[in-house]
């Protein structure tokens, strides 16, 4: 009697957690208004309708925003296993057959296929396959790593872990090499080396794989030219500053003359910097009139500072960490270790897209080309991500959040 009592309290359904959702919709929105403040000079050039960002953004919006009330409503039990299971496989070999599908049915991007077209729209399977990689790391580290001591040799803990490097180092290929997108390996792997962490893994382990990966991180840059180019041109900006503060010796060994100009960057810089602390007002920014490309997808936290300024910009920074912090709140309340792992793997994919970007678009670190998460212009990216807040919020349904802990 005792056990069916425990396992009926155990198996108990909760209201999702709505404050969740409501901070994603609100990024959500966010995003639909600027498609159509920052788009206004990328219409013009490509000749578009003047509403061609905007109706697209709001149709992918409204969706989104009912795909997360959907999945609300649903028993996790009946919904993440099957669904996490499903893109984590189907998009893994979308990935592997993109480079040998005929030209009509992908888009390229700096020469790697990166979307497939579909009526109306183009979809980028990579988006999906970082659901479905989180749920295949926190399903797979459930069973063979938690319950695994911390005490053993260093040896018997990469053998351990060993399917996961061949496994890593096959999606790497994939994405580094044959898509040419950098960022989201780096995204991934951050993800992969936290979540060992969180698997009990012992600290031997994350020297040795942070060794590794830099000099992992190396080889591929210094594999692809256009990689340097922008290492280039980020140094081309930094240098000076750097220098500064080192030694005098130092200036004869690490500066570089003649770098590539800091294009993007630079203009970048000079939207926030127009923007000041109110901004300049909402669809009257400068800079987005054809001296910054992409500005509505890559630099839209640059588009947003010069329009509604650095309170604007201070303002999604905390929509975007709340939410962080509304899903590490589940993830610490939640039960089933699969659905803790899960959790923390998705705020994890937010927070670190959200910082590459940031440092990204102010030159802290080189460009990586990751969209803003719910932000940033982009059918897929917000679909995936709607798709995996809605697991999360039925994930909450499993917890008691307003129960304080002890």
């Amino acid at each position: 009697m005792h056990s069916n009592k425990n396992q009926i309290k155990n198996n108990r359904i909760y209201q999702a957690d709505y404050v969740l959702f409501l901070l994603v919709s609100a990024l959500i929105i966010t995003s639909i208004i600027f498609s159509y403040s920052l788009s206004v000079y990328t219409v013009q050039y490509f000749e578009y309708n003047q509403f061609h960002f905007f109706i697209r953004q709001l149709f992918v919006g409204v969706l989104s925003i009912f795909i997360m009330w959907g999945f609300s409503l649903l028993n996790p039990d009946k919904i993440v296993n099957k669904l996490g299971m499903f893109l984590f496989i189907t998009f893994f070999i979308l990935m592997a057959i993109m480079p040998f599908l005929p030209a009509s049915l992908v888009t390229a991007s700096g020469g790697a296929n990166r979307w497939i077209r579909l009526p109306g729209f183009s979809l980028s399977p990579v988006e999906f396959f970082k659901i479905g990689f989180i749920y295949f790391l926190s399903w797979s580290f459930h069973r063979r790593l938690i319950e695994i001591p911390k005490k053993i040799t260093l040896k018997e803990e990469f053998i351990l872990l060993l399917p996961y490097f061949f496994s890593f180092i096959i999606i790497v290929f994939i994405i580094a090499f044959l898509q040419k997108d950098l960022g989201q390996v780096v995204l991934l792997g951050g993800i992969l080396f936290i979540l060992l962490i969180f698997a009990n893994r012992s600290y031997k382990v994350f020297v040795t794989l942070g060794l590794v990966g830099v000099i992992a991180l190396v080889g591929l840059i210094v594999a692809a030219p256009h990689r340097i180019q922008r290492i280039f041109s980020w140094w081309a900006m930094v240098q000076d500053g750097i220098l500064m503060v080192l030694p005098s010796w130092a200036d004869k060994y690490l500066r570089i003359e003649d770098l590539p100009e800091p294009y993007q960057v630079s203009h970048s810089l000079n939207a926030m910097n127009n923007g000041g602390m109110f901004g300049q007002g909402l669809g009257l920014g400068d800079i987005k009139l054809g001296f910054l490309s992409e500005v509505h997808t890559d630099f839209v936290l640059a588009g947003i500072t010069e329009e509604i300024g650095f309170v604007g910009l201070v303002l999604i920074s905390v929509l975007m960490f709340l939410i962080v912090l509304r899903i590490f709140k589940i993830s610490g309340r939640v039960e089933n270790k699969i659905y803790h792992l899960f959790t923390i793997g998705v705020a994890l994919m937010i927070i670190i897209a959200f910082l590459i970007n940031s440092y990204g678009i102010s030159g802290m670190i080189p460009i990586k080309g990751i969209a803003v998460p719910l932000v940033s212009y982009g059918g897929s990216s917000m679909l995936s991500m709607a798709i995996a807040i809605g697991l999360v919020l039925s994930i909450s349904k499993s917890v008691d959040l307003r129960k304080k802990v002890k």
